[in-house]
């Protein structure tokens, strides 16, 4: 019987160190998304992490009628991205994100976790009266 009980504790902490990783620490996916950073902050009670939502352009969606939300929120780690994407609110970004099946706390509010920067650009945004005519 003891052994029986220890076996069981030994495949229960392998079971719950499993999904611990798979839920919190496993890269579901990494990808680059686009768009105008609407703000970018650092909050927190207790962890202080940098937030920030990225508005992207146009408008998709996955089904005929249906509006879906081109903001991206993310939350950023490193102080070499965040002194970046502090000093780039309005502009154009590229960035560089992983997912995570779940949230930490010391990780982000968000699944989404901005890692590197790739582009900042710096010029203004084109206005409808400022395209030539017949580029459309």
């Amino acid at each position: 019987m003891n052994k029986f009980v220890k076996i069981s504790i030994a495949v229960v902490l392998v079971l719950l160190a499993g999904f611990i990783y798979w839920n919190y620490f496993f890269v579901f996916s990494e990808g680059v998304k686009g768009g105008s950073l609407n703000y970018f902050e650092k909050k927190g009670f207790l962890f202080k992490t940098y937030e920030g939502r990225l508005v992207q352009d146009g408008f998709q969606s996955p089904e005929a009628g249906a509006l879906q939300s081109n903001e991206f929120r993310f939350s950023a780690v490193g102080d070499e991205v965040a002194g970046q994407l502090e000093r780039a609110s309005g502009k154009f970004v590229e960035l560089r994100y992983k997912e995570y099946l779940g949230k930490l706390p010391w990780r982000g509010a968000s699944k989404y976790v901005v890692f590197e920067v790739i582009e900042i650009d710096d010029s203004p945004p084109k206005r409808n009266d400022e395209i030539p005519a017949g580029t459309n």
